[in-house]
């Protein structure tokens, strides 16, 4: 069964839409969505809680649509938005036991130990949390009523660089279980390079791309060459071109380039950027 299943997703705002989105997310997997501020990751996670309304399309969670039987949909969901909504005058402690009656299968000592492993003070009141505490706070609450999936919205965002690797190891020790699975979107590239399986772009509302992340290294590759060696190349074998007066640099289908000319790897964050800019 898969985790996460979207087809024809449709939001239409004034200046903004959504358009025909689909993604599928297996159990046991960590899907990356990656995107530019205002490309829609943020809608499409919120329409995935259904925090807003879609205007067209279906979304199913673990094989039903998420407008079903909500109350235990959400039970099955851990989430991290960009802004953790707890009040400030709450401290951690006090969060965990609201959260008892907030989730029946909420787990006070896991949450204990969340708190013990990512040093969040236990007595402090969240108004005094740095942005990176609250999100620490918020993965925290997460995973602690075991949940089945994850959806985190730029949660790895005011981390420290330590910290962040150490999130990055706990969402990967979580989907070591089959029924387990992560939505994550970050603006961190290489966040999502290290742990995710999948690699999903978005682009002003539309998705230029989803493919497994292993694959995406297989297919594209990178080549540096002068402009008329380009012209020798199948316009249909490049992504996209970045010209200088030194020569040129283009992301390319590995398997339309002949055999003689050198590819370089290539990492995600450079296939978005290039991918971004030719659908501009």
């Amino acid at each position: 069964m898969n985790a996460l299943e979207i087809k024809n997703l449709s939001k239409f705002y004034n200046g903004f839409t959504l358009d025909n989105l689909n993604l599928i997310l297996p159990q046991g997997c960590i899907m990356g969505l990656i995107g530019e501020n205002g490309a829609g990751k943020t809608t499409t996670i919120k329409l995935i809680l259904d925090m807003i309304n879609r205007d067209s399309g279906s979304i199913k969670i673990f094989g039903k649509d998420n407008k079903d039987n909500l109350k235990l949909t959400k039970e099955d969901i851990g989430v991290v938005l960009d802004e953790v909504g707890i009040s400030e005058c709450l401290t951690a402690k006090q969060v965990g036991k609201i959260m008892k009656y907030t989730f029946k299968n909420w787990d006070e000592q896991t949450f204990s130990e969340y708190l013990r492993k990512l040093s969040v003070p236990e007595n402090k009141k969240f108004k005094e949390f740095s942005r990176g505490m609250k999100m620490k706070l918020g993965i925290a609450i997460a995973l602690s009523h075991n949940a089945k999936l994850l959806i985190l919205d730029e949660a790895t965002s005011g981390l420290d660089p330590i910290v962040r690797d150490e999130v990055i190891d706990i969402f990967g020790e979580f989907t070591r279980d089959e029924n387990h699975a992560v939505l994550i979107s970050s603006h961190i590239v290489s966040d999502l390079e290290k742990i995710c399986d999948y690699i999903a772009f978005l682009h002003k509302g539309k998705l230029l791309l989803c493919e497994e992340k292993d694959k995406l290294k297989e297919q594209y590759g990178i080549i540096r060459c002068t402009c008329d060696d380009l012209r020798n190349i199948s316009p249909s074998a490049i992504i996209g071109k970045k010209e200088s007066p030194y020569g040129v640099e283009a992301i390319v289908k590995r398997d339309k380039i002949s055999t003689g000319m050198e590819i370089s790897m290539i990492d995600i964050e450079q296939l978005f950027i290039f991918m971004a800019k030719e659908a501009k």
